[in-house]
């Protein structure tokens, strides 16, 4: 899978005008997620007091991932910004009320801060999430959890044999708080 390095990620993400896209799709890298999952996120599945974010995947399948730290603040400035509308459901509202932000708005977003970012070669909003996956690697991140947290499927057998524990995965820090930071060269 295409990986963009940790300065790209940041260049990326700098290239996002929108507040609203922008937190989006730091959210994506943040926490590994596809973009319809980003897209669909409601208020309650930021868990700030655990530090996880509640996630429902292919299937509707329900996982935890986790909440960089960095991310939660960037997602409370984004929230007092928007205003949103008393008791709004979704993390990310669309433009028609009661919807959630339309992933295909966010991919042509994403398209325009590549283009914006100077990326040479052609990427998708995934990967983010491909990113997001091989910086925990890079970081010494145990396969196991890492599959945990993308909620990956083909687990079925490895799972019989490695049982990742919840507080394994609350101790898993997002590689988004790296970027900036000296811990960040590893991530190229």
């Amino acid at each position: 899978p295409e990986v963009l390095s940790g300065s790209e990620v940041t260049t990326l993400l700098s290239a996002v005008r929108s507040p609203t896209y922008r937190a989006v799709m730091e959210t994506m890298y943040a926490g590994g997620l596809r973009i319809t999952e980003a897209c669909m996120l409601r208020v309650q599945d930021v868990d700030s007091k655990r530090g996880v974010l509640r996630v429902y995947g292919k299937g509707n399948r329900e996982r935890i991932t986790v909440l960089s730290t960095k991310l939660l603040a960037h997602l409370r400035d984004y929230w007092c910004g928007k205003k949103p509308g008393r008791g709004e459901a979704w993390l990310f509202p669309g433009q028609k009320p009661g919807r959630y932000l339309s992933p295909n708005s966010v991919r042509k977003v994403f398209r325009d801060a590549a283009i914006d970012a100077g990326l040479r070669r052609r990427v998708t909003p995934h990967v983010l999430r491909h990113s997001f996956a091989t910086h925990l690697l890079e970081l010494g991140v145990d396969v196991t959890v890492v599959k945990t947290l993308l909620g990956h499927k083909s687990l079925v057998t490895t799972e019989r044999y490695v049982h990742v524990s919840t507080e394994q995965l609350l101790r898993t820090r997002s590689p988004f708080d790296l970027l900036g930071t000296k811990k960040a060269r590893v991530l190229g």
